[in-house]
């Protein structure tokens, strides 16, 4: 049976690992922006997560008439009146490592009691002559009071999930999966492209 072809969004080479890791055992062959010959780039310009994801896949798929993912995701601190929330991403500059972004949540946090904290998915998938379908969720943890782990990417060091006592850079990709935003997106897109195979 010939491969269903998917195009996932993104440029970010972690994100589209993730994908992969998910989509490939189920039969999906997964392309995305750095596979391109030409990139392109599509503005987001949302007010929220979902809005962002939508634009993202339904941009590619107008260009490239085929069914594409796109995941907008972020973080939010409640201490930090949400911030940097959709911005996540680009906060502090584009070009700006996390290192550098991790230490500043760090002392923007320091001597607060409330270091609860939230990663929200949301994921778009846009198909050829079709509604295009969000599904999202969220992962609860709180600020860590230092760095831990060497795995994972962007924020995951300083986000600490209470239930497994380690951050998300502590954790295996398998440990991840499983209680990450993302994961959790991700599968609710997975139930629905099993109910809607064509």
């Amino acid at each position: 049976m010939e491969k269903q072809k998917i195009f996932i969004a993104t440029a970010n080479a972690n994100k589209v690992r993730e994908f992969r890791e998910l989509l490939e055992p189920r039969g999906y062959e997964v392309s995305s922006i750095l596979d391109l010959q030409k990139p392109f780039d599509i503005e987001e310009n949302g007010t929220t997560f979902a809005e962002n994801a939508v634009i993202k896949a339904e941009g590619a798929c107008r260009k490239l008439q085929i069914p594409c993912l796109a995941d907008d995701s972020g973080l939010e601190i409640d201490a930090l009146n949400k911030e940097p929330g959709i911005y996540s991403a680009r906060w502090l500059g584009h070009d700006t490592s996390y290192d550098y972004k991790n230490q500043v949540v760090l002392e923007r946090m320091q001597g607060k009691k409330d270091r609860a904290c939230r990663y929200v998915c949301a994921i778009a998938l846009a198909k050829p002559n079709a509604e295009t379908v969000v599904f999202e969720d969220t992962c609860e943890a709180v600020i860590a009071e230092q760095p831990y782990g060497k795995s994972g990417f962007g924020f995951d060091p300083i986000i600490y999930y209470e239930p497994l006592k380690m951050t998300m850079a502590e954790m295996t990709p398998e440990q991840k999966n499983a209680i990450s935003h993302r994961g959790k997106a991700m599968r609710k897109m997975e139930a629905y492209l099993d109910a809607h195979q064509s």
